[in-house]
């Protein structure tokens, strides 16, 4: 990039995230706002922010029409795209307040949210969507209007026999008089955000204009985003940290952003979409970073040698940019290693980002080593939903990928009891929807919110160390936090998921499912049948399995070893009730899943007999 020019619209003026976006209309109508693939002439297709407005005033007329009041719900339930903006602007703007779905999420969860926040309007993707969420919103008397926004698939027809269903293209009007800056409320109810609770219920989490309007803001005075910024959106818009950050940030800096066509398609898209800017979740890393490991393990010992030293060199020449290392004679190699190893990574992902923020979960620091020793720029950050997401992140000029980063601008953050990271910030939630005990629970009487997870504080930057909650208490009355373990141990190639246990017990176990293309290779190496389910009790399997996971653990504690494993095939996903709709493993259900396993494993000892 050339040329960057800053247009940053302040809280102030936005006053609301309607009133956001009306600003940036007027400021920069000419420009960029969103790309988008069009499946009817397989092509990516530019809409400037002048369309934007002109598509919002039309979907805020229709909704208008549909005479809700102000602060009533309404829902949204599509992929990633440009409607989902129209959509959620018109709401906004019509003093509504929008309950975010996840797609893949279950229909009983979704029936749940709905009914607990009392939805009036549901906008879907298509008929097929509808057909699958219908059978359980059955009998919800609240809900008046469900949109369909693509009419073109089949079975379209016989959903619109229920009179509560229409099509988006013949419910918008032609036209509507153009956007205007209304007299908004900033502290008013803007959206209910439900977290997917690894337990119970899930909760709604409200939170206002002036919640998320402020955390991007602060999050534009620690990162510098530019007019000329490209993001790519892949992470669901119902996950604040998309929502906030892939969203209404860009809204704020005046960026464009490219919607990906799915995860699936994710790498053909980042070598078209060529993006600047990239907000990302652990996963993707930790999936590519497998990749490359399988492809090492493929090549001559001297491309193995030459990937480590550029990885090493790299990081060393990070390291020494952050200020945290010497300056050493084999830096000067950097320019050739770039050219023959780094670059050609980096051109996977486009070749030209600058910024990559990874968030959700933690980034365990191997994986972080090995893309920044090869260029990537990642900034680990950490939030919570109730926090509109962002609490604390990396800066480009103080990255210590070991940590989540520094509070916002405006955040204030210390330690409790039990090493407890507490905080205050202006993104802090109103409080959960119609559940005031859990509103206490977590938020004291001098208004510091309880995040649940462990910390440290060093030299500004915070290090989450563990989940209250998850805490493993052995035996022995060793504590052990499992999240570092089971980060680890999901960087054995051949293990898709794992979970840590042991609470209670003398030594510690792991449950792991195999990942299948890995599975079929481990099968044909110690000659197993790979449809016979006791071939993942062959000890020369288990063996090999807890060798690579030693190889992981081996710079933890002592007691912080893997003594045996219980080997799966079966994923854990959403559909089965083992994760959350934002890929959290469910903990008491998986170890409720595997009572037996666990049982048996503990009663015959640490040592396979």
């Amino acid at each position: 990039m050339d040329e960057f020019t800053e247009d940053i619209i302040s809280t102030e003026i936005a006053g609301t995230l309607d009133g956001l976006m009306v600003q940036r209309i007027k400021r920069t109508p000419d420009n960029i706002a969103y790309r988008s693939f069009d499946a009817d002439s397989k092509s990516w297709r530019d809409t400037r922010w002048s369309e934007v407005g002109e598509q919002i005033a039309r979907w805020q007329a229709a909704l208008a029409a549909e005479d809700l009041l102000p602060g009533e719900r309404v829902a949204v339930h599509l992929r990633n795209s440009k409607e989902w903006v129209f959509f959620d602007q018109a709401a906004l703007a019509c003093g509504l307040v929008i309950v975010p779905l996840y797609t893949d999420d279950r229909p009983d969860n979704i029936a749940y949210i709905m009914s607990d926040s009392a939805v009036k309007v549901l906008l879907v993707q298509d008929a097929a969507v509808w057909k699958r969420l219908g059978p359980a919103l059955a009998g919800q008397e609240d809900l008046q209007r469900v949109l369909i926004l693509d009419g073109s698939r089949s079975g379209t027809t016989a959903v619109l026999q229920d009179k509560r269903v229409r099509l988006v293209s013949d419910w918008l009007p032609a036209s509507a008089a153009p956007l205007h800056m209304r007299d908004g409320d900033p502290h008013a109810l803007a959206s209910i955000v439900y977290t997917s609770g690894t337990t119970g219920r899930p909760k709604g989490v409200m939170l206002t204009h002036h919640n998320m309007l402020s955390i991007a803001h602060s999050a534009l005075t620690m990162i510098d985003v530019y007019q000329e910024d490209l993001f790519l959106s892949f992470l669901p818009l119902s996950h604040t940290l998309e929502r906030t950050a892939g969203y209404y940030l860009p809204v704020m800096s005046g960026s464009a952003v490219a919607y990906a066509r799915s995860i699936m398609q994710l790498a053909e898209d980042l070598q078209h979409i060529r993006p600047t800017v990239m907000i990302a979740v652990p996963r993707i890393f930790e999936r590519v970073f497998s990749r490359i490991q399988g492809q090492m393990d493929q090549q001559s010992g001297f491309k193995r040698t030459l990937f480590n030293l550029t990885t090493e060199i790299g990081w060393h020449r990070f390291e020494y940019q952050q200020k945290r290392a010497s300056w050493r004679p084999r830096l000067l190699l950097w320019p050739l290693l770039k050219r023959l190893v780094a670059s050609k990574v980096t051109a996977k992902l486009g070749g030209r980002l600058r910024l990559s923020v990874s968030g959700g979960a933690a980034l365990s620091k191997p994986v972080a080593q090995i893309f920044i020793g090869l260029g990537v720029p990642i900034l680990q950050g950490y939030g919570l939903t109730e926090t509109s997401p962002v609490i604390s992140v990396n800066v480009p000029e103080d990255n210590e990928p070991g940590s989540v980063g520094i509070p916002l601008n405006g955040v204030q953050a210390r330690i409790g009891e039990d090493e407890e990271l507490l905080v205050k910030t202006p993104g802090m939630m109103r409080g959960y929807w119609n559940n005031h005990a859990a509103t206490a629970e977590i938020i004291d009487s001098d208004g510091w919110l309880h995040t649940g997870d462990q910390a440290r504080i060093d030299k500004g930057h915070i290090y989450i160390t563990g989940r209250i909650k998850d805490i493993l208490v052995m035996s022995n009355g060793e504590k052990v936090p499992p999240m570092d373990m089971e980060l680890a141990i999901s960087l054995v190639q051949a293990i898709e998921q794992v979970l840590v246990i042991g609470e209670g017990e003398s030594f510690l176990a792991a449950i792991a499912v195999l990942a299948q293309e890995e599975w079929q290779q481990l099968a044909e190496r110690f000659k197993l049948d790979v449809d016979a389910a006791d071939s993942l009790q062959s000890e020369k399997l288990q063996a090999f399995l807890l060798k690579e996971i030693r190889g992981r653990l081996k710079d933890f504690p002592g007691y912080a070893k893997v003594r045996r494993v219980i080997l799966s095939l079966d994923p854990w996903t959403v559909d089965n009730g083992l994760l959350t709709p934002t890929l959290k493993v469910k903990r008491a259900r998986v170890l409720k899943k595997f009572a037996d396993e666990i049982k048996t494993l503990y009663e015959s000892g640490p040592v396979r007999r």
